[in-house]
């Protein structure tokens, strides 16, 4: 490793550092990511010759402009993706189109509000993505649960659920579609296999969880409900309307992907477009003026509730991972698990599901991808155990951290967790469930599915 590579990565671990001490320093983490990725461009601008051979001199800076660009453009994607989902679930919430899931959701038992929380989550994150359904579901947190202290255990645990929930679906996380669409493990396969593991990685922690609520939910005021019904401008059937077209354009999306091929942030971008106008054409037929409180809830005004400073920190670390991985860190990394742990793939894909709690998991599969080569028989064919660990371990491992998975980066960010909280209280709990189900699936590929579906 050369002595600017050294370079980069303390500059990554530095900048990393005052990330996870946010609570300490007071600097908001969106800064701190924000300069760590300036810094680890910047040095690699000292001499990117020698990362990028066979390249002359005068071409040199429109090349690494290329890169940049490039993985800028890959970063975009998730940014874009991001901004559209949060901005479609605060349109339905805002017009009270999750008001029949709380209904449906409310109990006094905060143990028993866990546990329907859990599997929700778990469920929807199938279904939708893992970002998505995490967004959506602190909006109904917010709704039911009043207090912070205990609303961020159950938004630790929305984190949990939607990174298991995502792991198992060919379509619940960024990886898994990855590994989908490379064509190293089938939908039936990841179904049929990991389901359990994901499953039992969500109910350990769920149910060590439980014991760190006590009592019941304080009931919401009648006056506040009687107000906030109020406040909507739009009719029941409308909000129904509302509803429909957000959450089902929002599981539409992976449909919109396999017929035209396009990315998901096409598919978000086109459901935004569509809610926009549904309720633009809502709003035209209201009797009153725009003075009204309830107008502030269109789509122009809403745009400002978009947390900004959560962008920009997925911006900032992607792009600083960016930087690693064109340096040739990851891959080198994946090699060197492969020789320490003599090709034992439980260990080598159990490291990377820890290490996706670090660094994002997109860069650390994708040289995993272009590292293995697909065996036609073994742990490394089509639904082998490595293929299926790896999907499994590089979503579930990102729980073990706040910061190692979009879920968490959002979470973080909308609830206000510190990077310090998380590590203290739930940190060893995930950790508990993601070996918990690595065991499982030893157990299932051992003594069930001895060869793959």
């Amino acid at each position: 490793m050369s002595s600017l590579t050294i370079a980069i990565v303390v500059a990554f671990c530095i900048g990393y550092f005052f990330i996870a001490v946010e609570s300490v320093t007071k600097v908001n983490k969106a800064a701190v990511a924000l300069l760590m990725f300036v810094v680890c461009w910047t040095i690699f601008m000292v001499d990117p010759g020698s990362y990028l051979t066979a390249i002359s001199g005068q071409d040199l800076p429109n090349v690494v402009s290329g890169v940049i660009e490039h993985h800028l453009g890959s970063t975009s994607t998730t940014l874009f993706f991001l901004m559209g989902a949060m901005t479609i679930v605060e349109i339905v919430d805002q017009n009270g189109g999750f008001n029949w899931v709380r209904t449906v959701m409310k109990t006094k038992s905060k143990r028993a509000l866990l546990w329907r929380i859990a599997f929700l989550t778990f469920i929807l994150s199938a279904i939708l993505d893992n970002l998505t359904t995490s967004i959506v579901m602190i909006m109904i947190l917010r709704k039911l649960v009043r207090e912070h202290k205990d609303r961020i255990i159950y938004a630790s645990l929305v984190i949990i659920a939607a990174n298991s929930g995502g792991a198992f679906s060919p379509i619940g996380d960024v990886t898994t579609i990855m590994l989908w669409n490379k064509g190293v493990i089938t939908a039936a396969g990841v179904i049929s296999e990991i389901m359990v593991p994901s499953l039992v990685s969500m109910i350990i922690p769920a149910f060590i969880m439980q014991y760190m609520l006590k009592g019941n939910l304080a009931d919401v005021p009648a006056a506040a409900t009687k107000d906030e019904s109020a406040a909507f401008d739009f009719s029941d059937f409308q909000r129904k309307v509302v509803f429909v077209v957000g959450v089902g354009g929002l599981i539409f999306v992976p449909i919109f992907k396999a017929i035209t091929h396009l990315p998901p942030f096409v598919g978000i971008l086109l459901v935004l477009g569509v809610l926009w106008t549904v309720t633009e054409a809502f709003y035209r037929h209201l009797p009153h003026g725009t003075d009204r409180e309830g107008t502030q809830k269109r789509v122009t005004n809403l745009l400002h509730n978009i947390d900004m400073s959560t962008i920009l920190f997925f911006l900032g670390i992607l792009m600083a991972v960016a930087c690693l991985e064109e340096v040739g860190v990851l891959t080198a990394l994946g090699e060197g698990l492969n020789v320490v742990f003599s090709g034992n793939h439980y260990m080598v894909t159990g490291i990377i599901g820890v290490l996706s709690s670090i660094v994002d998991n997109v860069p650390l599969v994708a040289g995993c991808m272009g590292m293995y080569p697909v065996a036609p028989t073994g742990d490394m064919a089509v639904d082998g155990v490595f293929w299926q660990l790896l999907a499994y371990c590089a979503g579930v491992g990102g729980s073990m951290l706040i910061i190692g998975s979009a879920a968490g980066v959002v979470v973080m960010g909308l609830e206000k967790i510190t990077f310090g909280w998380y590590m203290k209280h739930i940190t060893w709990i995930a950790f508990a469930g993601y070996l918990a189900g690595i065991v499982s699936y030893w157990c299932i590929r051992t003594f069930i599915f001895t060869t793959p579906l």
